[in-house]
């Protein structure tokens, strides 16, 4: 298995231990990630409110990237997989518009010839390594955890541009966590919004959004959360101390990456998975699955 990997902004930047755990796994089950180094943003659906064209440009030369390698996309953001599926599909069905784009991206010596596959570690976990080859893997059984699936919007939505979950009763993260042997979740939040794309506009609302979330999680009875979007997690542990003043409670609800998740049952030790950096204390989890009795 080998990919065009682009990871996105935030798993370089405030949340390093997503790259961190993605490596290691990927190493684990032999997949190469050729990392799209000189790739920009993805607009991360903010950019195209003010330039529809620019967000195109600056996708369709990513695309442009991996299709001159020869290989799929793999990205590790939610965020991003949305954004790219949906310029992909802007691009793949308007051959004139494509060739505006092109034409915007000429200097940069890149062209999108359209037709790219796009997917995300969770599929292609599911889809190119296998349900049966990960439970092969597993060493460390999650047998005693109880895992709340947070997908996020823009890894659902618009569905029709993604071609996987269905956005009102997705099953893959579940697919996954019952794979280790945890136990996932069932409860509304799962599908919500975490309120990251208000936090800079309306704080106090994106706040409660996610507070409510997670106390919706943790009142079914949710060890831990697991989200496959890097600005879920950013909004959900980094801005938990937010979330409890919201709800006037305490949480305290560990928020994990989809691939530290994977890498326990691989028995990867919390250190190799960048454990450490998280705001909300894992402590709890770790003991449940062993660690530190």
């Amino acid at each position: 298995m080998r990919y065009a990997f682009y990871p996105g902004c935030v798993a370089q930047g405030a949340c390093p231990e997503l790259y961190q755990s993605t490596m290691v796994i990927a190493r684990h089950f032999g997949i190469e990630l050729v990392e799209l180094r000189d790739a920009s943003c993805c607009g991360a659906g903010v950019l195209k409110e003010a330039s529809p064209e620019l967000a195109l440009s600056l996708n369709a030369r990513t695309f442009g990237m991996a299709q001159r390698l020869g290989l799929p996309l793999l990205t590790i953001c939610g965020t991003c997989q949305g954004v790219m599926c949906s310029a992909k599909r802007e691009l793949d069905e308007a051959p004139a518009l494509r060739e505006t784009i092109n034409a915007s991206i000429e200097r940069a010596e890149e062209r999108y010839q359209g037709g790219l596959t796009v997917t995300h570690l969770l599929w292609a976990m599911i889809e190119d390594v296998g349900i049966d080859r990960l439970k092969a893997s597993v060493v460390r059984p999650l047998t005693n955890l109880q895992v709340a699936p947070f997908y996020g919007c823009y890894i659902l939505r618009p569905s029709g541009d993604l071609g996987h979950d269905d956005p009102f009763h997705p099953d893959s993260l579940e697919t996954v966590i019952a794979a280790l042997g945890a136990t996932p979740i069932d409860y509304e939040g799962r599908i919500k919004c975490c309120g990251f794309p208000i936090l800079l506009e309306k704080a106090e609302i994106a706040a409660r959004m996610g507070g409510e979330n997670l106390v919706d999680a943790k009142t079914n009875g949710a060890d831990c959360l697991v989200t496959p979007c890097p600005l879920c997690h950013m909004s959900l542990d980094i801005y938990q101390t937010r979330a409890e003043r919201a709800m006037g409670r305490s949480i305290g609800l560990p928020i994990l990456h989809f691939p530290q998740l994977v890498g326990l049952a691989l028995g990867y030790s919390p250190n190799e998975l960048g454990m450490t950096r998280h705001m909300v204390p894992v402590k709890h989890v770790l003991q449940k699955i062993g660690f530190g009795e």
